[in-house]
């Protein structure tokens, strides 16, 4: 069985190796690629806050880093969490996987609600997390730290396509499912393209697959592991 992942490269290698440790053949074939954006970042933070693993690495070499390691650091879930600890942070804790558990997370710690948090964020969002937290009575400042640009559409995924040779291609997130009909679209093969089955970590990114007539499945929990479960199992 073949996948195809359109994860940004670091990420979509972790997906692969995990793909490959099952038995699927991969494809990888990314979509985006990450950069760093510069920000402010001093301040008296009561704590900080990531909804990705790309905003701890986006900071690091930043001159106020050694001051934000040292807060407290609650991240969207386990694989921010991760990556936040390999960043330095050493306070961390994760919620459920999405906003919402992020948010009921924060609202229970009450997070240090003498200073406000400090949100490492992306330059596309889903949510208006420090809108969120502001009815819950926190206060939280957003610093844009790193965003998502769009990469050319690859030429062996253009010809696995072509050849009908793939059997799912794996979405997580809205902008790479967009950048994934474009891509096809120009390249010509948008019946190929939404030939294979889509596997989306949301409801939300599969709303343009779905729009566009491809077949999706929606992981129940918007984590990589449980995406990739919904796989069907290679025979023995």
């Amino acid at each position: 069985m073949r996948v195809v992942v359109t994860r940004p490269e670091t990420d979509g290698e972790r997906t692969a190796a995990a793909l490959r440790a099952r038995g699927y053949e991969v494809v990888l074939a990314p979509l985006m690629r990450v950069a760093p954006v510069a920000a402010d970042l001093a301040g008296a933070w009561g704590g900080i806050i990531i909804t990705s693993a790309n905003a701890p690495a986006a900071i690091a070499g930043d001159p106020a880093l050694d001051a934000l390691v040292a807060r407290p650091l609650y991240a969207v879930g386990r694989r921010s969490a991760e990556a936040a600890r390999a960043a330095g942070f050493a306070d961390v804790t994760a919620a459920g996987g999405d906003v919402r558990d992020l948010v009921r997370l924060l609202a229970e710690r009450r997070a240090d609600a003498a200073a406000p948090l400090l949100y490492l964020a992306g330059e596309d969002r889903a949510a208006d997390l420090v809108r969120e937290l502001a009815a819950h009575g926190l206060a939280a400042e957003m610093k844009v730290v790193y965003r998502a640009a769009t990469a050319p559409f690859p030429p062996a995924l253009i010809e696995v396509l072509q050849t009908g040779s793939v059997d799912a291609v794996l979405h997580f997130s809205k902008r790479s499912g967009e950048n994934y009909l474009a891509g096809a679209r120009e390249a010509g093969i948008a019946e190929a393209a939404l030939a294979p089955r889509h596997y989306c970590l949301s409801a939300q990114i599969a709303a343009p697959l779905i729009a566009a007539g491809g077949e999706v499945a929606v992981a129940p929990r918007p984590e990589a592991a449980a995406l990739i479960a919904l796989l069907p199992p290679l025979p023995a």
